[in-house]
């Protein structure tokens, strides 16, 4: 049986007893990155053996993990922060152990995009996620469709390009759009700022983006 676990994604209290439960009674847990992964259980009392499993080896490790459930071992799956599968490695282990029959058990936990969507203040009823935009090979056609999108948008942008896609979005005729950026979510020094994505690029300007950063666009036309 496979588990996949979230952990947080910036305060340790958001670990929830079930999920410690849960990696404590696996027989192995892949790990994104063992070394985060280890800080953070040393922290909680969790002592299991890991294994790497990450963007750059998934492939290549796919059919050992396979193999180690099928002979029916218990694995759990953690991302350095979040959900996995969200933006992190996941959807390839998962789909194959729906191919193979193999039981999948996602705990509910941290993921980042959700409570930067609510802080928004933009309808909440209808929103598209879109994880982290083209870096290079079809972003500005991507942006342009956002721009046309309706439902409130949501995605993931780093800190030394906040400035860049604002400024993307502003080139493609949004500008006077309202956008909600969050950094730093449950950490101490985390924060929503609100405005138009004019304002905001005036905002990054005079103040250097830090953190990881959740972007939240409001739709074409949304009044409410």
């Amino acid at each position: 049986m496979l588990f996949v676990v979230p952990t947080p994604i910036g305060n340790i209290e958001d670990l929830s007893p079930r999920a410690i439960k849960v990696l404590n009674s696996s027989d192995l847990i892949l790990a994104e990155d063992t070394r985060t992964s280890g800080q953070l259980f040393k922290r909680v009392g969790v002592s299991v053996p890991m294994k790497s499993f990450h963007i750059h080896n998934e492939h290549k490790k796919l059919d050992e993990i396979i193999s180690l459930l099928e002979s029916g071992k218990r694995l759990s799956l953690v991302s350095d922060a979040g959900t996995p599968g969200i933006s992190d490695p996941g959807y390839l282990l998962v789909r194959e152990c729906v191919e193979k029959g193999i039981k999948v058990d996602c705990l509910p936990g941290p993921t980042s995009f959700v409570p930067a969507l609510v802080e928004s203040g933009f309808p909440t009823d209808s929103f598209v996620f879109e994880g982290f935009l083209p870096k290079k090979k079809g972003r500005k056609t991507r942006i342009s469709e956002i721009l046309e999108e309706k439902r409130t948008v949501v995605f993931f942008e780093s800190p030394h390009r906040v400035v860049k896609v604002l400024k993307e979005i502003q080139d493609a005729g949004g500008g006077e759009r309202e956008i909600s950026i969050s950094r730093e979510l449950s950490k101490k020094f985390g924060e929503s700022i609100r405005g138009t994505v004019q304002d905001l690029i005036s905002h990054f300007e005079e103040n250097e983006p830090r953190g990881e950063f959740v972007l939240v666009l409001k739709g074409l036309g949304r009044k409410a």
